[in-house]
């Protein structure tokens, strides 16, 4: 038995597993932002008429159409009916203005779908969120058209169609110009919460947008890490100039009510394709995205900054991912 070579230890590395299946399905979840975002598209439609809707329903059916041609034409499964090419085109209606021409709705379609989507392998596989690639890339190349904004002109009144600047231009304008912050804009603050005020159909109503929110908090689809720290890392920085000089600077509820800010910590920062998957991942990712929308609005060219630095961060996601990695459950080596 002593000429008998035993054998080596082989180390046995023990990791985890997702042993146990939530029962949510893509179609569910996609189902249920869609649903979410039903009273954000129905007050945009109140404050903007039928110009709202058919940009609404363009948008959708044209992202629906293109993801079908391009699986078609890929020789891949045809997956429009998971939702995910409707809920691009509903998110891509709603950062758009709402006087877009429908020309411009079909180039931001094809854009979010066929290059910020399917060009990367399809649905999972895509490292910036395709609506915000779509509208980014439609500011660049149509700065006139993104930047023309209607006024508000509920259902009922008298007014006609009639263009004005958003909050956060005017403010920008008036800085600009005069030095000053206009006291008219931190007064209508209540105004701008409910959505009477210019701007994308998404941006118009913190307040719907929150419902929205809400709803997908209790269908535990949302966590509190990238929406929470988002929104008050703004607070906090815009706060700072803000006790710094008010005459310059707005308040923080101004800037949390105003521009596209509720619709992309709820709705695009929280994509969970283009966002890290731990906690501390999470937690960084609000951070920077909080930081580079309050450097962007207050120094930036743009008025807006909630796009550019969403797409920012979603290019520090891997990095993110490798760096907030958590370690195995059971990772020890284990001798045989």
């Amino acid at each position: 038995m002593d000429d008998v070579t035993k054998p080596e230890k082989t180390p046995v590395y023990i990791s985890s597993s997702p042993h146990v299946h939530s029962g949510e399905t893509t179609d569910k979840v996609m189902r249920a932002v869609i649903y979410s975002l039903l009273p954000a598209s129905a007050v945009s439609v109140y404050y903007f008429g039928l110009p709202a809707l058919a940009l609404l329903l363009l948008c959708t059916v044209g992202c629906v159409a293109f993801e079908a041609l391009c699986q078609k034409m890929m020789a891949r499964p045809l997956s429009v009916v998971d939702g995910s090419a409707a809920l691009t085109g509903l998110l891509l209606a709603l950062n758009l203005p709402p006087a877009c021409p429908w020309w411009m709705a079909l180039l931001g379609s094809a854009m979010a779908i066929v290059v910020a989507k399917q060009v990367y392998g399809g649905l999972g596989h895509n490292p910036f969120n395709p609506a915000l690639v779509a509208r980014v890339v439609l500011l660049i190349s149509f700065p006139v058209q993104m930047t023309t904004w209607s006024a508000p002109a509920p259902f009922g009144s008298s007014l006609d169609a009639v263009t004005m600047a958003t909050p956060l231009g005017e403010w920008k304008t008036a800085v600009m110009l005069t030095g000053k912050l206009p006291e008219s804009l931190q007064a209508g603050i209540g105004q701008y919460f409910v959505g009477n005020m210019a701007g994308s159909l998404g941006e118009v109503s913190a307040l719907a947008l929150l419902i929205g929110a809400v709803y997908l908090f209790w269908k535990k689809i949302l966590t509190w890490h990238i929406p929470l720290i988002y929104l008050g890392t703004v607070v906090i920085l815009s706060g700072l100039f803000w006790l710094i000089d008010p005459t310059r600077y707005p308040n923080p509820l101004f800037h949390l009510v105003t521009g596209g800010l509720m619709l992309g910590a709820f709705y695009m920062a929280t994509d969970m394709v283009t966002s890290p998957v731990t906690s501390r991942g999470m937690i960084v990712f609000g951070v920077g995205c909080g930081v580079l929308t309050v450097l962007i609005r207050l120094s930036g060219g743009y008025p807006e900054g909630v796009s550019f630095a969403i797409l920012l961060m979603n290019a520090a996601t891997p990095l993110i991912d490798r760096f907030t990695r958590p370690k195995k459950f059971g990772a020890v080596r284990v001798e045989g």
